[in-house]
């Protein structure tokens, strides 16, 4: 999961607090790659377009994965309010948005995550279009550890540092709903899926660990103690894809981000992922993502 955060390359900010009382409901637009929120006070409703609503108490968090629009409510019922008009009127000086003069008081705090290249961030496609992680529940506790930072951060009082802990708050807040997710153990493929699978998470572990090795099925299979044909079944049905089909698109991953990071050469780039001849990297690469190394690194190069 390191590796695979690292690579996305996060950019998160705790980006708003939400004070409201009363009766509301609020539809927010599309938004590139996540989104989080937490219930620090109260209770609300949250739902992506064409989704069933989901019940948030404090203490609550949740994952938007999907980048469709959104609502929160006290009420599913109620008819959605504009997000940006409301933010737009409501939002006070400190940067808190204030809604509603009566009531019952629910405090949410929100952040967004947006990562370095949407094919990257494909690598996060199999996650649900909502992540409910409720309090109490099954690798929640590091969640619930942070809410009282977050609710500090989130509160306007514009203390040294706020948006360097802010965004270092955000990064937690995702590690620990994967983890979390994790441990629901609700989903089918992906590397999430493999990481409850000891052999296979060990597998992914050893072309991670070493991704210009030049590995086959048979080696993977026998470092994890198993025959090539029980290995190659099990990867594919906990992943999604080949072992050898993984191992090449994880290498044109890492191969994406030294091209968008480094001055290295594309020999370089090619041998560091295991090919010893930049043709067939070319060739590998443009498979993936559609152009080849020389033009994508002269369109993506951090300058």
């Amino acid at each position: 999961m390191s590796d695979i955060l690292r690579l996305l390359r996060i950019d998160s900010v705790l980006s708003s607090r939400l004070e409201t009382r009363g009766p509301h409901a609020i539809r927010y637009p599309t938004y590139r790659h996540m989104k989080f929120g937490t219930v620090i006070e109260g209770s609300r409703w949250v739902w992506v377009d064409e989704g069933k609503p989901i019940r948030l108490e404090a203490g609550d968090f949740y994952l938007l994965t999907n980048g469709k629009s959104y609502c929160v409510a006290s009420d599913p019922s109620l008819q959605p309010m504009d997000g940006a008009s409301i933010f737009n009127e409501h939002i006070g000086s400190d940067g808190i948005v204030r809604y509603g003069n009566a009531g019952e008081l629910t405090i949410a705090a929100a952040g967004r995550f947006s990562f370095s290249d949407d094919r990257v961030a494909g690598l996060l496609s199999f996650l649900p279009p909502i992540v409910h992680i409720a309090k109490g529940s099954l690798g929640s506790e590091q969640l619930e550890a942070l809410l009282p930072l977050l609710s500090f951060e989130s509160n306007g009082h514009g203390a040294p540092g706020t948006f360097i802990a802010a965004s270092s708050l955000a990064n937690l807040v995702l590690v620990h709903i994967i983890r979390a997710y994790i441990s629901k153990g609700d989903f089918v493929q992906g590397w999430l899926a493999a990481m409850t699978d000891p052999k296979i998470a060990a597998s992914l572990s050893l072309m991670h660990g070493d991704v210009s090795r030049r590995w086959t099925v048979d080696l993977l299979a026998q470092a994890v103690g198993m025959s090539r044909t029980a290995f190659s079944l099990k990867f594919k049905e906990r992943v999604g894809r080949a072992p050898l089909d993984y191992l090449t698109h994880w290498r044109m991953m890492v191969a994406a981000a030294s091209l968008k990071r480094e001055r290295h050469s594309i020999v370089d780039v090619a041998y560091s992922v295991g090919y010893s001849s930049d043709t067939a990297f070319s060739i590998a690469f443009k498979r993936t993502f559609g152009i080849n190394p020389s033009s994508f690194r002269l369109q993506h190069l951090d300058l």
